[in-house]
């Protein structure tokens, strides 16, 4: 299973962006999926994430600005983000909860740079 994340750039303070992230390879059950981010210097942190049920969770300074959704017939999760500021610029990287077999793992994508720069 690989998760194949895009739509990450350089955009101004204020401005929006949208990130999608497809899962691919062999059969699998989408449990979860979502971001986590990281910045130089500091821990991963959860952005967002989202299950089968639509139930979503957010990071604390995202709430309000990033809204997690997903297309699972597609195997795909998008984060919309909008009102970027600075403390925004950061790899994000996709996640994703999935079955192969009986159990579910853990899956992570290769990350995605999202700079937020006047």
């Amino acid at each position: 299973v690989q998760l194949q994340a895009s739509g990450g750039g350089l955009v101004q303070p204020g401005e929006s962006l949208r990130l999608s992230c497809e899962a691919s390879g062999g059969h699998f059950v989408i449990n979860a999926m979502g971001w986590y981010r990281q910045a130089p210097g500091k821990e991963r942190e959860l952005v967002a994430t989202i299950n089968s049920a639509d139930s979503t969770n957010y990071g604390d300074s995202m709430k309000g600005r990033f809204t997690v959704s997903r297309d699972f017939s597609k195997n795909t999760v998008y984060l919309q983000m909008n009102s970027l500021k600075p403390d925004d610029t950061a790899v994000y990287y996709c996640w994703g909860r999935l079955r192969v077999g009986i159990r579910p793992n853990t899956y992570w994508g290769q990350g995605t740079q999202v700079t937020v720069s006047s």
